[in-house]
């Protein structure tokens, strides 16, 4: 069973410093969880997470059911033996990929019908059935079953998916048997304040052992996210780790912090990596443009990750063009040091109260990198005009 408990907080008390005890590990928060949906993190072996800093990551319930099969990964000791993942792991209910992946299904107060992604094949999953699923895959935190609804939505749907998720989970704290695993609610309601907080309500009275607010990242702007997600940190209990779901970029990660969450999860630097896009201290690097072909410097200089101490953007940029498997590797081991630094920063910054300077600095490099990036692009476009023109081309 994990335990928590909030150790320093900042910025009129929402942004806050914590431990988080599970039986594989404690943990810093607030955390950033890499992402494992098949297991692994993509193209990373876990000494190298672990040399990272990170003591949690997520792997997805949902894709773990339909391969190799829950009840295989439990014959052969569960997720921790299964990745050989010392720490500890956070297992997704599989609600969302439900209602974003599945080619078919059918919603009803019993639970989901659904068909395979992978292979059109007909599965129903209950809350009951998510949380035996959970237990056999052994996480050390697990998620209830919800009803996440696409946006935009009226406020009826958004109503009667807020009614089911809590049923949902008034049913999953029943299925419960494992002891030594947390089990997390997840608040639903869109972008309406009201169902929102309804929504807290409801799971707060259940007790469970941390909450989750999911349902955001869908779509909307950061600016009606960023509200949505206040008003509904402001009904959570201080006493209990809070987990965004699904977020985010560094933006997202700042912003959540300012209003009360302890953990994330996103695919962004892994996937983000895999397309050539690379966080900095400055801002992104789209390793891909060609003003880095011959470029000797790291790719961020104040950046202490093995690829920055080692490799040049020129050789990324190469293994980038020539679809290397290598470059996409570096480029995941280089963003997954950004965000577990980033998320270091801002733990020593609330502790030392200066979390409210730490954000402003933040912004402030960014726009400064914007404007660089401006200039360097105008400069480029300048430079191709001029080499087309003297081949005499338009």
């Amino acid at each position: 069973m994990a335990g928590f408990s909030v150790q320093k907080t900042d910025l009129g008390g929402q942004a806050r410093t914590g431990r988080l005890t599970t039986p594989h590990g404690t943990i810093a928060t607030p955390a950033f969880m890499p992402v494992g949906s098949l297991g692994p993190v993509k193209g990373i072996e876990p000494n190298e997470l672990q040399a990272m800093g990170y003591g949690l990551m997520l792997n997805n319930a949902y894709h773990l059911f339909l391969r190799p099969g829950h009840e295989v990964i439990a014959k052969l000791g569960g997720l921790h033996a299964f990745n050989a993942w010392p720490g500890a792991i956070l297992t997704d209910s599989g609600g969302f990929q439900v209602f974003s992946l599945a080619k078919l299904r059918k919603v009803s107060d019993d639970g989901v019908t659904f068909q395979s992604h992978l292979d059109g094949s007909l599965h129903h999953i209950t809350p009951e059935k998510a949380i035996e699923i959970q237990e056999a895959l052994g996480a050390d935190i697990i998620m209830a079953f919800d009803e996440c609804v696409a946006l935009p939505a009226s406020r009826e749907q958004v109503g009667e998916a807020v009614r089911r998720t809590s049923q949902w989970a008034r049913r999953c704290l029943a299925a419960k048997r494992r002891t030594d695993q947390a089990l997390f609610g997840i608040v639903q309601g869109g972008l309406d304040q009201e169902l929102r907080k309804q929504s807290a309500d409801d799971l707060v009275a259940m007790g469970f052992d941390g909450y989750a607010v999911g349902g955001l990242s869908v779509g909307e702007e950061p600016a009606l996210r960023n509200h949505t997600l206040g008003a509904t940190t402001a009904h959570l209990p201080a006493d209990k780790p809070r987990y965004l779901m699904g977020v985010g970029l560094p933006d997202d990660l700042v912003e959540g912090v300012a209003r009360g969450i302890d953990l994330f999860d996103c695919v962004v630097p892994s996937r983000h990596g895999r397309t050539g896009w690379l966080f900095t201290s400055f801002g992104r690097v789209l390793i891909r443009n060609a003003r880095y072909a011959r470029d000797e410097r790291p790719v961020d200089p104040s950046c202490g990750c093995p690829v920055c101490k080692r490799y040049t953007r020129a050789y990324l940029h190469h293994l980038f063009l020539v679809k290397e498997m290598l470059g996409v590797r570096l480029n995941t081991i280089h963003n997954l040091y950004f965000y577990a630094g980033m998320m270091e920063q801002i733990r020593q910054a609330i502790a030392s109260g200066t979390f409210a300077e730490f954000r402003a600095r933040y912004y402030e490099r960014r726009e400064q990198a914007c404007m660089q990036a401006d200039s360097m692009d105008e400069q480029e476009s300048r430079a191709l005009a001029a080499s087309l023109a003297e081949e005499g081309r338009p």
